[in-house]
């Protein structure tokens, strides 16, 4: 039901309760916070009895009650969460913690950017600065969807910062001014050596902390900018020499997941000077085709595809990027499908020094903050780690290449009876797209071990999670 949530401005569960915020607990939980959650009720029952007044004003009527009360909040002793463990650094920068608002339109405008460090970011790297005309389509977003209406990837052709150099310029002295603590990371892009020099010496006295420069964007609609940049090894080092020919800032190198080896690209931007990368920027792709065939016209447009659904392929290119021998020591800001403090530390431990958000912001607000943050710290705090900088590259060393897995043993799945509903989906898909090794008793499935090979497709597809992995490795017989 957690997936039913409307996750609520002002939201009228809270209102109606009076005694906690059950719009925050079950925001949590939809975040992947269930030990944070767990912790602050440490010890309480607090709707034992309760007359469910949230319950009666959630207009979806999402089971608050029992989805509170189902949490396993026994008495233990309870763990402070400490935010000093999250600090780290940009490039020899503070950071209060490792979560940036990437360069989009999430960071766009003084009072967004304001907002964000009020609710706890630490930084935000500003949509694109460019000496272009930026006049952006409408609409412009697009998605896929689960069943559950939660997106699962995200489109756009969204282009760069349409305000004037002088707007900006304005508004990154005014945020410095007003939040000299947070990290001010501004992203630029010339379509020549002249404006890449003069965008850099600019910004040298802008207000910026660091910069970032594009060379990623899938959405220019202008030859050599963008990911047309990103694609040839040649011009990033070349552009990114010019950069540090005139900036007294430290600056990293967005780089395009539209090529084949992004180590290539990130090692002509070292060579030009760049003090680290940023990965990766949105996957170029089709939007919106259209089927309609009255007009006798099919067309389609190309534009950015971001979101949960490119996780995978985000955190290949910082696997890729982080055992890369030229970035050592570089700093490497990581971003791709990032929801939750967990999909962050995946990116951590696999070399991230920071990580950049949009899709998750943009869908849930600045506030996710506090999930990111909780989540995060408490998992430190559990694993007895003091710095969120001990974790860095702790795993790096366990990616393991296809070819060297384990194929000795088969973990097959487990039914659990008391979930299972018999819609017979785990049956369908193994018979179709397995190994036929599930057949029908009674209505309800039963594995045959002896067809089965353990691919675990039949745990995927069931649709009440009545299906899970048993966990034993059974050795396969000679």
């Amino acid at each position: 039901m957690i997936n039913n949530c409307l996750l609520c401005h002002n939201a009228r569960c809270t209102e109606a309760c009076g005694v906690i915020d059950p719009a925050r607990i079950i925001r949590s939980l939809y975040f992947d916070d269930e030990a944070v959650v767990i912790n602050e009720l440490r010890g309480q029952s607090p709707c034992k009895d309760c007359e469910g007044r949230c319950e009666k004003a959630c207009p979806v009527s999402v089971n608050i009650k029992d989805i509170i009360s189902s949490l396993k909040t026994e008495e233990a002793e309870k763990k402070e969460i400490d935010y000093e463990c999250l600090k780290t650094d940009f490039c020899g920068i503070p950071l209060e913690n490792p979560f940036l608002l990437s360069s989009s339109v999430i960071a766009s405008t003084y009072d967004m950017c304001a907002r964000a460090f009020e609710a706890g970011w630490a930084g935000a790297a500003f949509k694109t600065v460019c000496l272009m005309d930026i006049v952006e389509a409408s609409p412009r977003f697009s998605a896929i969807k689960g069943d559950n209406e939660r997106i699962i990837g995200f489109k756009n052709i969204e282009q760069l910062s349409d305000h004037t150099l002088i707007e900006n310029i304005e508004i990154f002295r005014k945020l410095k001014e007003n939040y000299p603590d947070k990290f001010l990371l501004v992203s630029i892009m010339g379509r020549n050596d002249e404006e890449w020099a003069y965008l850099t010496d600019v910004m040298n006295n802008s207000g910026a902390d660091a910069l970032e420069l594009n060379f990623s964007c899938p959405n220019m609609m202008e030859g050599n900018t963008g990911s047309d940049v990103g694609q040839i090894p040649e011009l990033v080092e070349h552009y990114s020499a010019v950069v540090k020919r005139h900036t007294r800032l430290p600056f990293i190198a967005k780089l395009t997941p539209n090529i084949t080896d992004i180590r290539e690209s990130a090692d002509a931007a070292i060579r030009g000077g760049a003090d680290g990368v940023a990965a990766i920027n949105t996957i170029k792709s089709l939007i919106e085709v259209d089927i309609d065939p009255t007009d006798g016209i099919y067309s389609a447009s190309i534009g950015g595809y971001s979101g949960k659904a490119v996780k995978p392929i985000a955190l290949r290119f910082t696997a890729e990027l982080s055992q890369d021998k030229n970035l050592e020591g570089k700093h490497i800001s990581s971003m791709g499908g990032i929801e939750t403090w967990k999909d962050a530390l995946e990116f951590i431990v696999l070399g991230a020094d920071s990580v950049q958000v949009t899709t998750a912001v943009m869908q849930y607000g600045y506030r996710i903050i506090d999930d990111l943050k909780d989540g995060l710290a408490l998992y430190l705090k559990e694993h007895g780690f003091d710095s969120v900088k001990q974790i860095e590259n702790s795993t790096i060393k366990g990616i393991i290449p296809t070819d060297e897995l384990d194929r000795s043993y088969i973990i097959y799945p487990k039914f659990l009876r008391e979930k299972c509903v018999g819609c017979q989906r785990c049956y369908i898909s193994c018979m179709d797209g397995g190994h036929q090794a599930i057949c029908i008793v009674n209505d309800r499935p039963v594995l045959d071990a002896a067809k089965c090979v353990g691919c675990h497709l039949c745990v995927l597809v069931c649709p009440q999670n009545a299906i899970v992995s048993s966990e034993i490795k059974v050795p396969k017989k000679k």
